[in-house]
């Protein structure tokens, strides 16, 4: 099945592939498959068996700019296919340092490690009374190992 690209305005490609999903499953578009990958923003990629199908199912909806004329060749598209296995290189006893919201800035010592979820338990270093929390992993950057 040809792989097609539809333009979409900068940020809103969610709700255009929410959109399209949405159209697909209500007419019963023959739409195989939608992929938003995050390295390409203002397109979203539909399989789908013709161009014809791809434009029933994006009139109508909102911040569709077009479709792309030509289809995407699977070389283009494989890469963003692949599972990645990210590694997770803290582990418990860790200090770290809180980078989002509410608690930047933040001292915290890793309890607890769980890479199926890819989260951390932590307890703050400068509260009175050690509560865990449990947060992503992206919220929080190593600062010095328990190896050390």
């Amino acid at each position: 099945m040809p792989i097609w690209a539809v333009r979409t305005t900068l940020g809103r490609e969610a709700s255009v592939m929410e959109g399209i999903a949405q159209a697909a499953r209500k007419f019963s578009h023959p739409i195989f498959s939608l992929l938003l990958p995050k390295e390409v923003k203002g397109y979203v990629l539909i399989e789908a068996e013709s161009m014809g199908t791809i434009r029933a199912a994006i009139r109508g909806v909102n911040h569709a700019r077009g479709i792309v004329e030509k289809p995407v060749g699977m070389k283009e598209v494989e890469h963003f296919l692949e599972a990645k296995p990210a590694e997770i290189k803290m582990k418990k006893g860790d200090t770290v340092e809180m980078v989002s919201d509410p608690f930047r800035g933040e001292k915290a010592k890793i309890i607890r490690v769980d890479p199926t979820k890819r989260e951390v338990t932590v307890e703050m270093a400068e509260a009175a009374i050690p509560i865990p929390m449990t947060v992503p992993i992206e919220a929080v950057r190593l600062i010095k190992s328990s190896d050390e």
